[in-house]
């Protein structure tokens, strides 16, 4: 009988992640199949964990946060300024790294895909919970503030990538597949309210001890990064502070343990596919002989480093040969399998909520209250004091820190570019072809063809 009910468990499981795997872009999804998404997925707490599951693993391993080629760390790190691109047998991603883009990029279209066939899976989730009567209240809470996350995760970094996008919020094909595009100012309303959806539902604690599954305070971090690119720069402030006076998270005070899967600072995180594995983005970055096979830091980044900063040391890593050297980033030091997993790769983590609330006090002009979580972040890497003090001064001082604390990760460099307004002015100056239209991406060609209500096609394209 055991192994009648275990043997049916996975058959659930292996069903629903055969669906979510086989899920095209979301304007082609046909009819669901009733055998793969009856109610009874719903119904045991088991097999909803495999499917939130299957969602994070597909964010790590091929959606729009993974840590290979194809992801955000290293996409957006040559649309910026923090990567060079060394290998001249990857045309799809020199367009990211020449600002050549077209509509019919392959990577261009697989960060609008695979965003949106787990934004269905999350949909999917959320229609099947509120469904249910089987589990218990509170993880069925638990279940649907992840699944809101998660689409509220997906679609922030889908609107600053692409501009006006569909929110979809229902896995209704018929209305799916003539969606319009919705103006960014509604996107950013729903995605708000998804993630105070999320945090009501969430509590303090994590499902394990790995932080591989969100809590409110994730919840929180994302909401406090979504105000500040909205400007809303007190609610910014109040999100950052509640994750900071929590007492649930502490500054690594080593600044070589960081990006350590047990780290005190990190809020959410990426297991691995298996014990012993450690992240892409070790294995993307870490080169050990010259010159680079495909990407390396870029030496404009390299420089703009104080040579007394122990990120410099630290997280990053010169290979030389003959009188060149290049440089890796250092972040994460596993490029091969360990005994045990050493790293997961790290979404949010609480340096960057000092930043936010340094930026968002600045703006609201506690010029010394920014000042103080600005000095945080620099004496642990190393630094004295800043001398900036006057609003402006402060300001460029906090961009500089985040372009320091933050590069390689999850694009943060050409997002923080792109919504002070400084691409359009700074990037013409170190790439030839760079157009003040290369500010969003282009949509699919192939998504315009399925579905032309998606049309107009952004500027430039």
């Amino acid at each position: 009988m055991k192994f009648l009910k275990k043997w049916h468990f996975y058959t659930k499981v292996f069903f629903y992640i055969l669906l979510l795997s086989s899920c095209e872009a979301f304007v082609e999804i046909d009819a669901p199949n009733d055998q793969l998404t009856g109610d009874e997925i719903y119904q045991e707490a088991g097999t909803v964990t495999a499917a939130l599951t299957n969602i994070y693993a597909h964010l790590r391993d091929d959606g729009i946060t993974n840590g290979r080629l194809n992801g955000m760390n290293n996409l957006l790190g040559l649309y910026a300024d923090e990567l060079d691109l060394h290998s001249t047998s990857l045309p799809q991603i020199q367009s990211f790294y020449l600002s050549s883009l077209e509509a019919s990029n392959t990577n261009v279209s697989n960060l609008w895909k695979n965003s949106y066939n787990l934004i269905y899976a999350a949909n999917a989730i959320i229609e099947g919970l509120e469904k249910t009567s089987e589990l218990k209240a509170q993880e069925k809470k638990q279940f649907l503030g992840e699944a809101y996350f998660v689409r509220g995760f997906l679609h922030f970094y889908l609107v600053n990538l692409f501009g006006d996008i569909p929110y979809i919020d229902t896995t209704d094909y018929k209305t799916n597949s003539k969606v319009s595009r919705m103006p960014f100012e509604e996107v950013y309303t729903n995605i708000i309210a998804d993630l105070v959806q999320s945090k009501s539902l969430l509590t303090e604690k994590y499902t394990s001890s790995e932080k591989v599954r969100p809590n409110k305070w994730a919840a929180s971090a994302l909401l406090a990064r979504v105000y500040l690119y909205h400007k809303d720069w007190q609610k910014a402030l109040e999100e950052s502070t509640a994750i900071i006076n929590s007492g649930s998270y502490q500054l690594e005070p080593n600044i070589n343990k960081v990006f350590l899967k047990t780290s005190p600072e990190t809020l959410w995180q990426f297991s691995t596919a298996a014990n012993g594995y450690n992240t892409y983005e070790g294995f993307t970055f870490i080169f050990n002989s010259g010159p680079p096979r495909t990407v390396a830091l870029s030496n404009r980044l390299i420089q703009s480093f104080n040579f007394t900063d122990g990120r410099l040391a630290n997280w990053t890593k010169a290979i030389s040969k003959g009188s060149n050297s290049w440089y890796h980033p250092y972040k994460y030091k596993e490029q091969k399998p360990t005994s045990t997993s050493k790293e997961y790769s790290i979404m949010f983590r609480l340096a960057e909520q000092f930043l936010i609330r340094a930026e968002a006090r600045v703006k609201l002009g506690d010029v010394s209250g920014a000042v103080q979580d600005l000095n945080t972040i620099r004496i642990r890497a190393g630094l004295i004091a800043t001398t900036a003090t006057d609003q402006e001064a402060v300001f460029n001082a906090i961009l500089q820190e985040r372009r320091h604390e933050l590069f390689t990760e999850l694009g943060h460099r050409w997002f923080d570019l792109k919504r002070t307004g400084k691409a359009s002015s700074y990037l013409p100056l170190i790439k030839s072809n760079w157009k003040s239209t290369a500010i969003l991406l282009p949509i699919p060609t192939s998504e315009l063809i399925l579905n032309p209500n998606l049309n107009p096609q952004n500027n430039g394209y």
